[in-house]
């Protein structure tokens, strides 16, 4: 259904995101977990109620690029989740949504495609709200945008988060429209790299799972320290975030142990003068094992 919002709520949703956007800013470090990937993990708003995270990233705005424009969020009702959007940053926890992920419905082939990705986000999750521009999630408006981009060729990206960015130019104060990144461990992922290097990402997830060169149960410290060293220098300007999975998925061990986080790899990865945090993979894994709790109690600032 068409979406239309009258002038004087645009602007209260604006200033609201701009505060937000600050307040977030202040205590950057904390525990960011991904959302959506099973129907099974519980709603968003129960989430954000656990108080151990203060991101949650909504998983996946997986379709774009040739005209169509649709997220997958693995059997979860588009009802309710405005309201648990709404409900999260009213808690002052960041919400972001993520596009890209594992399918293969996405890219952007011209720079047209990039202009008008760009426009359909601002319209339909951000603080736009054209006429006749579908928002699946009502009039919530999430804080930003990260970057998830696993397939297809890197070509328009970057100019993908320049038009992204020069929305802020309807904002007050803070940036509204925040940018992360989601890369692959290996530095650097082609994917997001020229992206990356607009300068214009204020936080970088670095997944280090899913990839034996670089996940702490097959290289150890060394290995790990070897590429999130490499990470932190690249960008110095933006909070590196270390991502880690919240249980040993079938076929693959690389969850790591409370002791090790504690004792061997945060102390190390702590070191860099732009750490930000620990991202964890996800929200359904994390709710079957705790493992987010128990960083969370362990203290991972």
């Amino acid at each position: 259904m068409a979406f239309r919002r009258p002038s004087c709520v645009l602007l209260g949703v604006l200033l609201a995101v701009s505060f937000l956007a600050a307040t977030a800013a202040a205590g950057d470090h904390g525990l960011t977990v991904f959302w959506g990937r099973n129907k099974d993990e519980g709603s968003l708003g129960e989430a954000c109620d656990t108080g151990i995270y203060n991101t949650v990233i909504i998983s996946f705005y997986s379709v774009f690029g040739h005209g169509r424009y649709w997220g997958d969020l693995s059997g979860h009702p588009l009802y309710g989740i405005g309201a648990d959007i709404k409900h999260c940053r009213g808690k002052g926890i960041v919400v972001l949504l993520s596009i890209g992920g594992g399918g293969t419905q996405y890219s952007l082939p011209t720079s047209q495609s990039a202009a008008d990705v760009a426009d359909n986000l601002w319209n339909a999750h951000l603080g736009g709200g054209r006429p006749g521009v579908f928002r699946p999630f009502g009039d919530a408006v999430v804080d930003g945008i990260d970057f998830f981009i696993d397939q297809g060729a890197p070509d328009h990206y970057d100019e993908l988060a320049r038009r992204l960015s020069g929305y802020n130019k309807y904002y007050r104060g803070a940036p509204g429209v925040r940018l992360t990144a989601t890369p692959r461990c290996v530095y650097p992922d082609w994917h997001v790299q020229r992206a990356l290097d607009t300068g214009l990402f204020e936080r970088i997830h670095v997944r280090f799972y899913g990839d034996d060169r670089c996940s702490y149960n097959h290289v150890h410290k060394d290995g790990v320290m070897a590429q999130w060293s490499k990470w932190t220098a690249r960008y110095p300007r933006s909070k590196l975030y270390i991502g880690l999975p919240a249980a040993n998925v079938p076929g693959r061990s690389e969850k790591v142990g409370l002791g090790s986080m504690q004792y061997d790899l945060m102390p190390s990865v702590k070191q860099a003068a732009n750490y930000g945090g620990v991202m964890l993979w996800d929200r359904y894994y994390d709710q079957q094992t705790g493992y987010g709790r128990e960083l969370y109690n362990g203290g991972i600032n």
